[in-house]
């Protein structure tokens, strides 16, 4: 039980990316007065032995025990702790450099804020904007509204006449289409926008929207009695619009990883190597040190002490295992791996968690949390670890191939497919076959819809 708050902060120190890892040092570096940061030039952690030590119970014995032990491990981690990617120490020019990437990141506004940033700009009275605050509340991160007139009404003191004319003000906000019902209605206000609200293209919106879909030009040029040429000219106008106005506001800003293995091929072999430059060097503090050798030094103050180093060591250890851990796990993905960073995602094996867990002696679960978030950048590019990790089948010549080369696959056959004549997913299925790829046509189904590829009758152009 007196452990139980020490091993759950092992497992989140394995579980959490190196930046977060680094904020949780910084925290620990705040309430543990025992710890300090080891400057890379300066000498390591020396432990010298206390004359007064012979007459020390047992329990201070078994501390210094403990104690050896982590000066072992600070020897260790000078050798390579302070080493970045060109074996150069981490320098406070590349921390700063470090930091003012982040600090330069843009700040990103919601759609709800910058519709109400053009709402306090319009001649609302104070009542009517409030109004508008609680419908742009309903409006969702595609720009669509989720709620009717009728809901909106409900328990406020408006009418849904009233409710409607404030939409009519924001949808004419930007983006143009926010504030729509559904897909039609975000399309015709965007034609009504452009002056092209009753044109070849307005109709089809209104009246063959799910048949335009379904790329059925001559069933719609028949419905509206025209020709197909000018079905399709009215289709590109459709095609230029956005079908979800808010979703410029709604995407994420762009994550920036830290990659904490770096593979690199050094005479011809694979080399890892640890980005540990955003982690610091921990020592025990050496005044602290000399108030446990202090014969002057209360007992209290000893106790004090030697529960704070006892902490320090339990962390000092934790990210060692945690570094150890991770090299091991990437090691082993790199021994299988090989043709992978040799030719690309066409020579992806397939790798499970258990298996990796086996070659290194640890539980499946251990890799599970040691690969959460964790990067790795390869001469092919960076991969989160998790990456490597798919099932697989096994070709008709006892080849092991990975289900992510099979998508890659499928995804280039579609690229390059005859768009008059695009292939079905039977035909997908053969040409599999043909080249030993033995998979179900419901198979290949399923990657196409992982693949965001749509059914070939909706693929095929005229």
């Amino acid at each position: 039980m007196v452990l139980a708050p020490q091993l759950r902060q092992s497992l989140e120190m394995l579980q959490v990316p190196v930046l977060e890892l680094r904020a949780m040092i910084q925290d620990e570096l705040e309430q543990n007065p025992t710890l300090e940061v080891l400057d890379p030039e300066g000498p390591t952690l020396e432990i010298e032995k206390n004359p007064g030590d012979e007459d020390a119970d047992t329990s201070e014995m078994d501390f210094d025990k403990e104690f050896e032990v982590l000066a072992k491990l600070d020897d260790e981690w000078r050798d390579y702790f302070f080493q970045d990617l060109d074996n150069r120490p981490y320098t406070k020019d590349d921390d700063q450099k470090h930091q003012f990437l982040m600090d330069s990141l843009p700040q990103h506004e919601s759609l709800q804020e910058h519709l109400i940033s053009q709402l306090h700009m319009t001649s609302l009275s104070e009542r009517d904007q409030q109004i508008a605050e609680m419908i742009i509340g309903s409006i969702n991160d595609d720009g669509y509204l989720t709620s009717s007139m009728q809901e909106l009404s409900e328990g406020v003191p408006f009418s849904e006449e009233h409710l409607q004319d404030i939409l009519l003000v924001i949808q004419e906000f930007h983006p143009i289409g926010i504030g729509a019902s559904d897909l039609q209605d975000c399309l015709l206000l965007q034609l009504e926008r452009l002056g092209k609200a009753d044109t070849l293209a307005g109709d089809i919106v209104r009246e063959h929207l799910t048949t335009l879909g379904a790329h059925k030009m001559q069933v719609i040029a028949k419905g509206l009695k025209t020709s197909v040429e000018a079905v399709k000219e009215a289709a590109s106008v459709i095609h230029a619009l956005d079908p979800k106005p808010g979703r410029v506001f709604s995407e994420e800003i762009a994550s920036y990883v830290l990659p904490e293995i770096v593979v690199r091929k050094v005479d011809g072999k694979h080399v890892i190597i640890l980005n540990d430059s955003q982690l610091p060097h921990l020592r025990i503090s050496r005044h602290y040190r000399r108030l446990m050798e202090n014969a002057n030094t209360t007992k209290e103050v000893k106790s004090y002490i030697r529960d704070r180093l006892r902490a320090s060591t339990f962390l000092i250890k934790s990210i060692d295992q945690r570094q150890k851990t991770i090299y091991k796990i990437a090691a082993e993905i790199i021994r299988v791996q090989t043709e992978f960073l040799e030719h690309g995602v066409s020579h992806l094996r397939p790798l499970t968690m258990s298996t990796v867990a086996d070659a290194v002696g640890v539980h499946e679960t251990t890799v599970s949390r040691a690969v959460n978030q964790k990067y790795m950048r390869t001469p092919v590019g960076t991969y989160e670890l998790k990456y490597f990790f798919t099932p697989g089948l096994t070709t008709k010549d006892g080849t092991s191939i990975s289900n992510k080369t099979i998508k890659d696959m499928i995804g280039n056959m579609v690229a390059n497919e005859d768009l008059a004549k695009p292939l079905s997913d039977q035909a997908i299925m053969e040409k599999l076959k043909a080249q030993g790829i033995d998979v179900a046509r419901r198979t290949v189904a399923k990657y196409r819809i992982v693949l965001k590829i749509p059914p070939s009758h909706v693929r095929k152009h005229l």
